[in-house]
Protein backbone atom coordinates (compact mmCIF):
# COMPACT_ATOMS: atom_id res chain seq x y z
CA UNK A 1 0.00 0.00 0.00
CA UNK A 2 1.21 3.20 -1.02
CA UNK A 3 1.15 5.82 1.83
CA UNK A 4 0.25 9.72 2.20
CA UNK A 5 1.72 11.41 5.80
CA UNK A 6 -0.26 14.43 6.52
CA UNK A 7 1.47 17.51 8.28
CA UNK A 8 -0.95 19.38 10.33
CA UNK A 9 -3.91 17.05 9.99
CA UNK A 10 -6.98 17.94 11.39
CA UNK A 11 -10.97 17.31 11.09
CA UNK A 12 -11.30 19.96 8.19
CA UNK A 13 -8.93 19.42 5.23
CA UNK A 14 -6.35 17.01 6.73
CA UNK A 15 -9.53 14.94 6.89
CA UNK A 16 -11.12 15.64 3.71
CA UNK A 17 -7.39 14.58 1.65
CA UNK A 18 -6.50 11.58 4.03
CA UNK A 19 -10.66 10.17 2.47
CA UNK A 20 -9.43 11.52 -0.73
CA UNK A 21 -6.42 9.15 -1.05
CA UNK A 22 -7.51 6.66 1.55
CA UNK A 23 -10.35 5.85 -0.78
CA UNK A 24 -8.23 5.14 -3.72
CA UNK A 25 -6.09 2.23 -1.73
CA UNK A 26 -3.63 4.70 0.20
CA UNK A 27 -2.66 3.84 4.05
CA UNK A 28 -2.56 7.53 5.97
CA UNK A 29 -0.41 8.66 8.73
CA UNK A 30 -1.42 11.64 10.32
CA UNK A 31 0.59 14.47 11.92
CA UNK A 32 -0.32 16.96 14.51
CA UNK A 33 0.40 18.51 18.21
CA UNK A 34 -2.85 17.19 20.11
CA UNK A 35 -3.29 12.98 20.46
CA UNK A 36 -6.52 13.25 21.26
CA UNK A 37 -7.41 14.77 18.08
CA UNK A 38 -5.20 12.55 16.32
CA UNK A 39 -7.00 9.69 17.48
CA UNK A 40 -10.19 10.81 16.89
CA UNK A 41 -9.21 11.41 13.19
CA UNK A 42 -7.55 7.52 13.21
CA UNK A 43 -11.06 5.94 14.38
CA UNK A 44 -13.20 7.71 12.40
CA UNK A 45 -10.52 6.62 9.01
CA UNK A 46 -10.73 3.67 10.17
CA UNK A 47 -14.69 3.50 10.99
CA UNK A 48 -14.56 4.41 6.31
CA UNK A 49 -12.23 1.05 5.95
CA UNK A 50 -8.95 3.48 5.67
CA UNK A 51 -6.06 2.45 7.64
CA UNK A 52 -4.00 5.46 9.58
CA UNK A 53 -2.08 6.15 12.17
CA UNK A 54 -1.36 8.93 14.58
CA UNK A 55 2.24 10.64 14.88
CA UNK A 56 2.64 13.76 17.41
CA UNK A 57 4.90 16.02 16.22
CA UNK A 58 4.88 20.31 16.93
CA UNK A 59 6.31 22.20 13.40
CA UNK A 60 8.14 24.23 15.29
CA UNK A 61 10.04 21.22 17.49
CA UNK A 62 12.12 20.55 13.61
CA UNK A 63 13.67 16.88 15.91
CA UNK A 64 9.81 16.23 16.64
CA UNK A 65 8.62 16.93 13.24
CA UNK A 66 11.57 14.79 11.71
CA UNK A 67 11.13 11.93 14.48
CA UNK A 68 7.02 11.44 13.97
CA UNK A 69 7.99 11.42 9.69
CA UNK A 70 10.53 8.51 10.75
CA UNK A 71 8.28 6.88 12.77
CA UNK A 72 5.52 7.26 10.21
CA UNK A 73 7.90 5.14 7.50
CA UNK A 74 8.61 2.58 10.19
CA UNK A 75 5.28 2.25 10.49
CA UNK A 76 4.57 1.77 6.64
CA UNK A 77 7.26 0.79 5.30
CA UNK A 78 6.96 4.22 3.12
CA UNK A 79 5.83 7.59 2.71
CA UNK A 80 4.77 8.01 -0.76
CA UNK A 81 3.23 11.43 -0.39
CA UNK A 82 3.86 14.45 2.02
CA UNK A 83 0.97 16.87 2.56
CA UNK A 84 2.16 19.58 4.66
CA UNK A 85 -0.58 22.39 5.91
CA UNK A 86 -0.54 23.00 9.46
CA UNK A 87 -2.96 25.48 10.41
CA UNK A 88 -2.37 27.39 13.67
CA UNK A 89 -6.42 26.92 14.97
CA UNK A 90 -4.96 26.33 18.66
CA UNK A 91 -2.98 29.71 20.25
CA UNK A 92 0.20 29.70 18.83
CA UNK A 93 3.16 31.94 21.52
CA UNK A 94 4.22 34.83 19.29
CA UNK A 95 1.91 34.58 16.23
CA UNK A 96 -0.01 37.71 15.20
CA UNK A 97 -0.99 39.24 12.14
CA UNK A 98 0.69 43.02 11.14
CA UNK A 99 0.25 44.91 8.16
CA UNK A 100 3.55 45.32 6.34
CA UNK A 101 4.25 48.55 7.87
CA UNK A 102 3.93 46.71 11.03
CA UNK A 103 6.24 43.84 10.23
CA UNK A 104 8.67 43.09 12.72
CA UNK A 105 11.45 40.41 12.83
CA UNK A 106 9.51 39.62 16.06
CA UNK A 107 5.99 39.14 14.44
CA UNK A 108 7.76 38.03 11.17
CA UNK A 109 9.98 35.16 12.53
CA UNK A 110 7.40 32.62 14.26
CA UNK A 111 5.72 32.44 11.25
CA UNK A 112 8.65 31.75 8.54
CA UNK A 113 9.55 29.20 11.36
CA UNK A 114 5.90 27.70 11.12
CA UNK A 115 5.15 27.80 7.60
CA UNK A 116 8.40 27.72 5.85
CA UNK A 117 11.49 26.40 8.39
CA UNK A 118 8.66 23.07 8.85
CA UNK A 119 8.13 22.29 5.29
CA UNK A 120 11.93 22.29 4.44
CA UNK A 121 12.47 20.06 7.36
CA UNK A 122 9.91 17.83 6.43
CA UNK A 123 10.67 17.71 2.96
CA UNK A 124 13.67 16.58 4.58
CA UNK A 125 12.89 13.44 6.29
CA UNK A 126 11.50 12.21 3.83
CA UNK A 127 13.24 13.21 0.17
CA UNK A 128 15.86 10.67 0.55
CA UNK A 129 14.40 7.66 0.63
CA UNK A 130 12.13 9.07 -2.40
CA UNK A 131 15.43 9.93 -4.18
CA UNK A 132 16.28 6.19 -3.22
CA UNK A 133 13.20 5.08 -4.33
CA UNK A 134 13.20 7.85 -7.64
CA UNK A 135 9.78 8.46 -7.17
CA UNK A 136 7.73 10.68 -4.57
CA UNK A 137 5.03 13.28 -3.98
CA UNK A 138 5.43 16.44 -1.97
CA UNK A 139 2.69 18.81 -1.66
CA UNK A 140 2.84 22.34 0.33
CA UNK A 141 -0.23 24.05 1.12
CA UNK A 142 -0.69 27.87 2.13
CA UNK A 143 -3.61 30.47 1.90
CA UNK A 144 -4.01 32.51 -1.20
CA UNK A 145 -2.17 35.60 0.25
CA UNK A 146 1.17 34.07 -1.04
CA UNK A 147 -0.02 34.67 -4.25
CA UNK A 148 -2.26 38.02 -3.88
CA UNK A 149 -0.71 39.58 -0.65
CA UNK A 150 -3.38 40.64 1.51
CA UNK A 151 -2.41 44.11 3.62
CA UNK A 152 -3.75 42.68 7.08
CA UNK A 153 -1.96 39.51 6.54
CA UNK A 154 1.65 41.11 6.04
CA UNK A 155 3.92 39.16 7.55
CA UNK A 156 1.64 35.60 7.27
CA UNK A 157 1.82 36.27 3.54
CA UNK A 158 5.58 37.02 3.56
CA UNK A 159 5.51 33.38 5.33
CA UNK A 160 3.84 31.63 2.92
CA UNK A 161 5.67 33.42 -0.07
CA UNK A 162 8.52 32.17 0.87
CA UNK A 163 7.48 28.23 1.07
CA UNK A 164 5.98 29.18 -2.36
CA UNK A 165 9.40 30.50 -3.80
CA UNK A 166 10.88 27.96 -2.76
CA UNK A 167 8.98 25.30 -3.72
CA UNK A 168 8.48 26.76 -7.06
CA UNK A 169 12.50 25.91 -7.08
CA UNK A 170 12.12 22.39 -5.49
CA UNK A 171 9.67 21.19 -8.85
CA UNK A 172 12.18 22.61 -11.23
CA UNK A 173 15.38 21.03 -9.25
CA UNK A 174 13.62 17.55 -9.18
CA UNK A 175 12.04 17.41 -12.65
CA UNK A 176 13.04 14.37 -14.35
CA UNK A 177 13.70 12.85 -10.92
CA UNK A 178 10.77 10.40 -10.58
CA UNK A 179 9.64 13.49 -7.75
CA UNK A 180 6.91 15.54 -7.86
CA UNK A 181 6.71 18.90 -5.60
CA UNK A 182 4.34 21.40 -5.75
CA UNK A 183 2.23 24.70 -4.36
CA UNK A 184 -1.24 24.72 -3.44
CA UNK A 185 -2.82 28.44 -2.63
CA UNK A 186 -6.75 27.86 -1.62
CA UNK A 187 -7.68 31.42 -1.88
CA UNK A 188 -10.86 30.91 0.02
CA UNK A 189 -12.30 30.46 3.60
CA UNK A 190 -12.68 26.83 3.99
CA UNK A 191 -15.70 25.78 5.31
CA UNK A 192 -19.16 27.56 5.84
CA UNK A 193 -20.00 30.89 7.61
CA UNK A 194 -16.92 32.56 6.60
CA UNK A 195 -16.58 36.80 6.23
CA UNK A 196 -19.38 38.12 3.67
CA UNK A 197 -17.87 38.71 0.77
CA UNK A 198 -15.41 36.62 0.23
CA UNK A 199 -15.58 33.35 -0.89
CA UNK A 200 -15.48 29.82 0.64
CA UNK A 201 -15.62 25.95 -0.17
CA UNK A 202 -15.65 23.26 1.65
CA UNK A 203 -12.90 20.94 2.57
CA UNK A 204 -14.60 18.23 0.50
CA UNK A 205 -14.69 20.48 -2.15
CA UNK A 206 -11.27 21.12 -2.25
CA UNK A 207 -9.45 18.00 -1.34
CA UNK A 208 -9.76 15.91 -4.59
CA UNK A 209 -7.42 18.83 -6.22
CA UNK A 210 -4.49 17.26 -4.32
CA UNK A 211 -5.36 13.93 -5.95
CA UNK A 212 -5.58 15.40 -9.45
CA UNK A 213 -1.68 17.02 -8.53
CA UNK A 214 -0.64 13.34 -7.59
CA UNK A 215 -1.89 11.75 -10.61
CA UNK A 216 -1.06 14.68 -13.44
CA UNK A 217 2.29 15.84 -12.13
CA UNK A 218 2.33 18.96 -14.75
CA UNK A 219 2.15 21.48 -12.73
CA UNK A 220 4.25 23.80 -10.32
CA UNK A 221 0.88 25.07 -8.60
CA UNK A 222 -2.44 25.51 -7.81
CA UNK A 223 -4.48 28.17 -7.18
CA UNK A 224 -7.91 27.47 -5.99
CA UNK A 225 -10.25 30.50 -6.09
CA UNK A 226 -13.66 28.48 -5.41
Amino acid sequence: MPTLAIVGAGPGMGLAIARTFGARGFDVALLARTPKKLDDLVDQLASEGITAAAFRADVLDRHSLTAALDAARARFGSIDVLEYSPAPHSPVPGFTMAAPSEVTVDNLQPQIEYTFYGAVTAARAVLPAMREAGAGTLLFTTGGGSVHPIPMLGNVNAAGGALRNWVHNLHGELAGSGIYAAHVAINTWIGEGGPEGIPSATPEEIAPLYWDLYERRDQAELVFNG
